[in-house]
């Protein structure tokens, strides 16, 4: 599709909700639609043709189409891994929606495609190097170069959740069991339920990272001491992706990024720990919000390197 297209259709395919939107050439919402998300692989595929049917229609034009998915298709078998929406993993995805839709797909990673819209007109735009963060029920995270998204060998750059927590302490030793067969990954510590589950080992009062944050707020001294380790672990982990990638911004999104101050905490939590002898990095909140990993996914053409097709 050439510049003169007016389309850039964009799926975030999430647990419960299938979000699409179509982008003209700026970068304007000109179609939008939410739907449940079918817990079937081939009612999602129906579902996400449907999707695209409207936003050609309301558009008048076939739109390129970007998906977002809670996985990664991987290079070896061509399928999808590490989905957790479970019934996508195993399934040539985008080989499939392709069939269905009639048309070439890309299908990126989640987080990849958040990076990818505050590099591209978000928090990040402008920077050369774009680190996107998603703190919310998972951690993970997406790498953007010069305006260009690197998915990686495997599929998984920018997944730095999957690591252990760096500069553990003894109290931190071993670490929660995580999915991925590990115990102390980064996930387990700053992952929505990580908070919570912090907290109700040190206050023995199960409360969400929402209503920790509230408490602390209202002068709760319980809920200030778990977002103080919070923001502590958050600072540690991210110095680690500073060390390696050394990024102009790195840019929060996921539910967990909206607890108070989280940005300016997490960059104050940088000191130290950065392997310099100043840190320019900045740590900034995402623009789009909810919406980032949609638009993501529409600027997915022609924005994506690593032996993909870049033609518009």
């Amino acid at each position: 599709m050439g510049e003169s297209s007016t389309s850039r259709i964009g799926i975030d395919l999430g647990g419960t909700k299938i979000a699409a939107v179509a982008l003209d050439a700026a970068g304007r919402v000109i179609f939008e639609r939410r739907v449940p998300t079918p817990a079937d692989y081939r009612g999602c595929l129906e579902a996400i043709g449907s999707l695209v049917a409207a936003a050609d229609e309301a558009t008048g034009v076939a739109g390129t189409v970007g998906i977002g998915i809670p996985g990664a298709i991987s290079p070896a078998s061509g399928r999808v891994k590490n989905a957790n929406s479970t019934w996508l993993t195993g399934h040539p995805m985008d080989r499939d929606l392709a069939e269905v839709l009639g048309r070439p797909v890309r299908v990126m990673n989640d987080a990849n495609c958040f990076a990818l819209s505050e590099a591209t007109d978000g928090a990040g735009a402008g920077a050369s190097v774009v680190f996107g963060v998603i703190l919310g029920t998972g951690v993970g995270g997406g790498i953007v170069v010069n305006g260009t998204l690197l998915a990686g060998a495997q599929r998984i750059a920018g997944e730095w959740g999957h690591n252990p927590l760096p500069w553990a302490r003894d109290d931190e030793r071993p670490g929660p069991a995580c999915y991925c067969g590990q115990s102390g990954c980064i996930e387990t510590f700053l992952s929505g339920p990580g908070l919570a589950a912090d907290y109700l080992g040190a206050t023995g009062q199960a409360r969400s990272s929402e209503e920790i944050a509230e408490a602390a707020l209202a002068g709760d001294a319980g809920a200030a001491d778990a977002l103080a380790r919070y923001v502590d672990r958050l600072g540690r982990a991210l110095a680690v992706v500073v060390n390696v990638l050394d990024p102009d911004v790195i840019v929060l999104g996921g539910g967990v990024s909206g607890l108070p101050d989280l940005a300016a905490r997490a960059e104050a939590a940088l000191a130290g720990r950065v392997f310099s002898d100043e840190i320019v990095t900045e740590i900034r909140l995402n623009r789009h919000g909810p919406a980032s990993g949609v638009r993501g996914a529409a600027w997915l053409w022609p924005r994506v390197g690593n032996g993909f097709d870049r033609s518009q």
